[in-house]
């Protein structure tokens, strides 16, 4: 999967926009992915012209659920 994700990173690079959504934080994504020259190339991709949007809170299911 990881070799996937960058893949698909690589073929979108510059062509597009990408939208990737995440319950990890970025943070914590060369430890998910256990393979640091893979984190780094994903990040990088990632991050070249990225607009971060990270939400903050509680999550509206717990809200909900209560």
């Amino acid at each position: 999967m990881k070799l996937t994700l960058l893949q698909i990173l690589e073929d979108r690079f510059a062509k597009g926009a990408t939208i990737i959504t995440a319950q990890p934080p970025i943070a914590k994504w060369h430890e998910y992915i256990n393979e640091p020259t893979i984190a780094d190339a994903i990040c990088d991709r990632l991050t070249a012209n990225a607009h971060r949007i990270e939400l903050k809170g509680d999550s509206f299911r717990k809200r909900k659920n209560n």
